[in-house]
């Protein structure tokens, strides 16, 4: 759990700041906000007690899914936006560098654009955050100016 935690708190820091020295295209923003998002939330179901294999089985990579099983649970991030930033971000994987060519797979974006993406990802990683109880990694301590009110 903690390690799904740490990969997608890694990963999520590598997006914020992609995205502050150049905005991304959707595509490659919604590609690695699924990664993150589904890193995450592995993290906080394993916490919970879903095992590796089950959810390697039953949810795979739909984070839809996966929040929807986080939420029963307990997780408790009944965000309408994320909700369906999430229904979007179920085919994350389909849009990975080198798997299809971006216009024969353009993903359906659902209006969301990296501006809207990041600050959504980032409040589903910190609320794993403050679940789990795991510590931020080395090097991705939130600065203050970060933190939520």
């Amino acid at each position: 759990s903690r390690f799904r935690y740490h990969n997608a708190e890694r990963w999520m820091t590598t997006l914020e700041a992609d995205f502050l020295i150049e905005p991304r295209h959707a595509k490659e923003a919604l590609h690695q906000a699924g990664f993150v998002t589904q890193q995450a939330l592995c993290g906080y179901l394993l916490d919970v007690g879903f095992a590796d294999a089950w959810n390697a089985r039953h949810i795979k990579q739909d984070i839809a899914k996966a929040l929807a099983y986080a939420n029963a649970c307990g997780f408790g991030h009944d965000s309408p936006d994320m909700a369906r930033l999430a229904a979007v971000l179920s085919s994350y994987w389909k849009w990975g560098y080198h798997y299809h060519d971006w216009e024969e797979d353009r993903p359906r974006t659902g209006g969301f654009i990296p501006a809207t993406i990041t600050p959504l990802v980032r409040a589903l990683v910190d609320r794993v955050h403050d679940v789990t109880g795991h510590p931020r990694p080395k090097g991705c301590q939130r600065r203050p100016q970060e933190a939520r009110s």
